[in-house]
């Protein structure tokens, strides 16, 4: 009988811990039928190749842009995105970031408004679904945004935070109001905490 090497984590906090902005029933869809089924689809898609023993970071990079590889690149990106995600939110979140973040974000976007206006902006570009990241490059920080199951591509480019712009992710809380969902998120909800971190790895992996 086949192992599924993918699992799906539990949540870092209460199925609750999140509303109003996002509530608990968006939540538990979003995590167990979303998340899951990307992990779900995953296992079986792998299951007996040669990518059933490799880990999901190594999975994305064996089928990214590869035609015959597809749906094993959509359901592996997916998993990760969504794991990212979860961790890229808090309860009782938003604020300052920490002070490294935070100077970066002055040089990058003028201060923390001109951050939260440029993953907004991006958001409100990004047609249909996907996602907007907040990434570290050699030049300080910068927003992107992806579509569908796509991550940052670009030589350099490291992902410090997300957000999931996929309309399962705020329609049964906002309806079509994308706008209204980002900017819960990024003043009661994104984890900086979370993207300080991954900046101090960004830059660990840079000295080396």
């Amino acid at each position: 009988m086949p192992v599924n090497r993918h699992t799906l984590s539990p949540l870092p906090y209460a199925m609750d811990a999140l509303a109003p902005a996002i509530s608990a029933r968006t939540l538990g869809i979003h995590h167990g039928k979303h998340h899951g089924g990307y992990v779900d689809a995953l296992n079986k898609l792998v299951a007996g190749t040669d990518l059933a023993d490799m880990s999901l970071e190594q999975v994305i990079a064996a089928s990214v842009g590869r035609a015959d590889r597809v749906a094993i690149f959509n359901n592996a990106a997916q998993a990760w995105n969504h794991a990212f995600y979860w961790q890229s939110l808090r309860p009782n979140g938003g604020g300052a970031p920490p002070a490294a973040l935070k100077g970066l974000i002055d040089s990058a976007f003028g201060g923390l408004p001109g951050c939260h206006a440029a993953i907004a902006e991006a958001a409100a570009k990004r047609f249909g679904s996907g996602w907007v990241w907040l990434v570290h490059e050699a030049n300080g920080l910068a927003v992107v945004h992806t579509p569908n199951a796509d991550q940052p591509s670009a030589p350099g480019q490291r992902p410090l935070l997300v957000i999931d712009v996929w309309e399962h992710a705020y329609y049964l809380d906002c309806e079509n109001r994308r706008a209204d969902h980002v900017t819960a998120v990024l003043a009661g909800l994104i984890n900086w905490g979370f993207a300080a971190d991954n900046l101090s790895m960004a830059t660990r992996h840079e000295t080396r």
